[in-house]
C-alpha cells in the first residue's frame, strides 16, 4: 500500500499524518504518475485550516495540486505518454502529497528541467497564463498586477512583457528590484497605491494576484469591475469582480508553454526550497509562521 500525506480533519499543521492510502488506478485519458516532487500552495493551508470549507474534502483528504514525477500506468486513451516518462502535472482535484497521484492535465519535462522546478510550475503557470486570457489583455494595454513578487505574479509579469503588454506591478520594497528585473514598472503596495498607479498613467486591467484589500482601487483604477480578476479575494462577489477558477479549459497548453520556456532559461520561478514530504506538517506550519518567504516543494526519494 502506497502512502500520501493524509489530513485527518481541518485544524492546525498537526492534521497531517503520513499513512497508508489505496493505489489510485488512472481512468480515462488519465495517468498515474510516481511523485516525485510536489508542491505546496497558499489554497492548501487554507483548506486545511477550514478557511474554505465551501469547497468540501472528503474523508482523509490529500492535499496538492501541482507534482512532479515519472509515469507509472496510463488510462485508457491515454496518448504520447508512456510508462516511465518525466512528467509535470496538474491536479485540480488535488491528491499531490502523496507517492502516488493520478493526473488529467500533464506535461512532459524536459531532462534540463529539475524535478523541483518542475513541481512549482503548474499551478502558478496556469493561473497566471488562464487570468491574463480571460483578462483579453493585447499588445500595447496597460496591466495593473497585484502581488507581482508571489509565484503567480511572477510567472503572469513574464507572460504579459513578452507579449507586449506594458505591467505596473504594486509589491513590497523587498521585490521592487525583483519587478523591474521582470520588464514591470514597479509602484509601492500599500496606502496611497491608487494615486503612485495614476501617476503612471491609464491602467486596462488589473489582475490581483496578493488576495484581499485591493478590489476597491483595482475597479477605480480599471474604470469598472469587467476587466479586473482577483485569484483569491473572498469579496470578489460583493465588487462585482471576477473570481479565478481553474478549469480543464481555462489555460490549454500553459503547461507547455511554460516548461519549455523553463527549460530554454527563459522563464523565472519564485524562489523555492525542498523538504521530505513526511515533514509536511512542519512545512505548512513554517510557511504558516511568516518568516520563510520562499515556497516550499515537498520531496520523495
Amino acid at each position: 500500500m502506497p502512502n500520501a500525506v493524509v489530513m485527518t480533519g481541518y485544524g492546525p499543521p498537526e492534521v497531517l499524518r503520513w499513512a497508508g492510502v489505496p493505489r489510485a488506478e488512472p481512468g480515462a485519458g488519465q495517468v498515474r504518475i510516481k511523485v516525485k516532487a510536489a508542491g505546496i500552495s497558499p489554497t492548501d493551508l487554507a483548506l486545511r485550516a477550514g478557511y474554505l470549507k465551501a469547497f468540501p474534502l472528503p474523508p482523509d483528504a490529500v492535499l496538492g495540486f501541482e507534482v512532479a514525477g515519472t509515469v507509472d500506468a496510463v488510462g485508457p486513451g491515454v496518448t504520447g505518454a508512456s510508462a516511465g516518462d518525466g512528467v509535470a502535472a496538474l491536479l485540480l482535484g488535488l491528491g499531490g502529497y502523496a507517492e502516488y497521484a493520478v493526473a488529467s492535465i500533464w506535461a512532459r519535462k524536459p531532462g534540463t528541467v529539475s524535478w523541483i522546478d518542475a513541481a512549482a510550475l503548474p499551478t502558478s503557470a496556469e493561473a497566471a497564463a488562464g487570468v491574463l486570457r480571460q483578462l483579453g489583455v493585447r499588445a500595447g494595454e496597460t496591466l495593473l498586477l497585484f502581488g507581482g513578487g508571489g509565484s503567480v505574479g511572477i510567472i503572469a509579469t513574464q507572460l504579459a512583457v513578452a507579449r507586449g503588454v506594458t505591467v505596473i506591478s504594486a509589491v513590497g520594497e523587498h521585490d521592487e528590484t525583483l519587478a523591474r528585473e521582470l520588464g514591470a514598472t514597479p509602484v509601492r503596495y500599500g496606502p496611497g497605491v491608487a494615486g503612485r498607479v495614476r501617476a503612471l498613467g491609464p491602467v486596462d486591467a488589473v489582475f490581483d494576484a496578493a488576495g484581499t484589500g485591493v478590489l476597491a482601487d483595482a475597479i477605480a483604477l480599471a474604470g469598472g469591475p469587467e476587466r479586473v480578476i482577483t485569484l483569491s479575494d473572498p469579496a470578489a462577489a460583493d465588487f462585482g469582480v471576477t473570481l479565478s477558477e481553474a478549469t480543464p479549459g481555462r489555460a490549454p497548453g500553459a503547461l507547455d508553454e511554460t516548461i519549455a520556456l523553463l527549460a530554454e532559461g527563459r522563464l523565472r520561478l519564485r524562489a523555492h526550497k525542498s523538504m521530505p514530504m513526511r515533514q509536511a506538517a512542519e512545512a505548512h506550519r513554517q510557511l504558516e509562521g511568516g518568516k520563510v518567504h520562499e515556497r516550499i516543494i515537498l520531496t520523495l526519494p
